[in-house]
């Protein structure tokens, strides 16, 4: 295995492994809201959302200790990865997997979560000094209208292929959170040892999520395959690996082009929803998601 000591020889990678992580990470970060959707027959999203925080701390915390990770050495050090992931985990998962739960369908929740690099472009200049260049920008605004495509012809539908106000509100709430602990985390996490970073950003996952199950959620739980499938994949693939193949992309490159990712996102999330749940897209939409997907490939080459 290699240690995280060992982790600078990774600001120089191939430009096959530059390519291959991205492509990596897409299908990884889309699946979670397919577990989301899964799941949500068999139990409360907030009560699983504290379950998979744990769970995957605990993990991080094993593969960690094994590892010899040197742990921060300061205050801040433990502090601010707690921030990012309070951030970037607890609100904004707790949030996708209340909106999917609600109704919002898992496409669409995808769709949501890809406005997360308008608002980082707007905010990583004003916060970390980090210029967006005429081509990225209008990458992003293409990924930004796409999406109105898609939202727009749905939203407030009272038929079942409709988008629930309340939900996409908490979905949009919960990718503001996001955004801002992404920018946290590029502000702060490159002084902090990746594998340290994660399995703390986890620690601030439990500390959103645990209060918010233990007021608002509920006890119901049906130990189905599927949960145990939903709850395993959520904790290794999507958590494990998402998070560490994001936090990887997020210190090597510019904070909205990593950012810009999230468009191409949806495409998959939708089509894996179509496969296993038959939510369906109009061909507006389609052709929504179809830009989304344009914006990000004008806006990576920002």
């Amino acid at each position: 295995m290699l240690r995280p000591a060992d982790m600078p020889t990774l600001s120089r990678p191939s430009p096959l492994a530059a390519g291959a992580l991205p492509a990596l990470f897409i299908p990884i970060w889309a699946t979670g809201f397919i577990s989301a959707r899964a799941v949500v027959p068999h139990v409360d999203p907030l009560a699983f959302t504290a379950i998979r925080f744990t769970a995957v701390a605990l993990v991080l915390a094993l593969i960690a200790t094994a590892s010899r990770v040197r742990w921060p050495g300061d205050r801040a050090g433990w502090r601010d990865p707690v921030i990012a992931g309070f951030l970037m985990q607890g609100v904004y998962l707790s949030g996708v997997f209340w909106a999917v739960s609600h109704g919002l369908p898992a496409g669409i929740a995808a769709l949501v979560g890809s406005l997360q690099p308008l608002l980082t472009a707007l905010l990583a200049q004003p916060l970390l000094g980090e210029r967006v260049s005429g081509r990225r920008a209008l990458g992003i605004m293409m990924g930004f209208v796409g999406t109105g495509l898609v939202l727009a012809p749905k939203l407030g539908a009272t038929d079942p292929s409709g988008i629930p106000p309340l939900a996409l509100a908490v979905s949009l709430l919960a990718v503001l959170a996001l955004t801002l602990g992404t920018l946290w985390q590029k502000r702060t996490g490159g002084r902090v040892d990746l594998l340290a970073g994660a399995t703390l950003q986890f620690v601030g996952g439990m500390a959103c999520a645990i209060p918010l199950a233990l007021a608002f959620g509920s006890t119901a739980f049906d130990p189905a395959p599927a949960l145990w499938l939903g709850l395993g994949w959520a904790v290794l693939v999507n958590s494990v690996a998402g998070i560490l193949l994001l936090l990887v992309l997020i210190r090597r490159g510019a904070v909205a082009g990593v950012a810009a990712l999230f468009f191409l996102v949806p495409p998959v999330a939708a089509v894996l929803g179509y496969l296993l749940f038959g939510e369906v897209l109009t061909p507006l939409q389609g052709a929504g998601m179809a830009l989304a997907a344009l914006g990000v490939a004008v806006a990576s080459r920002g």
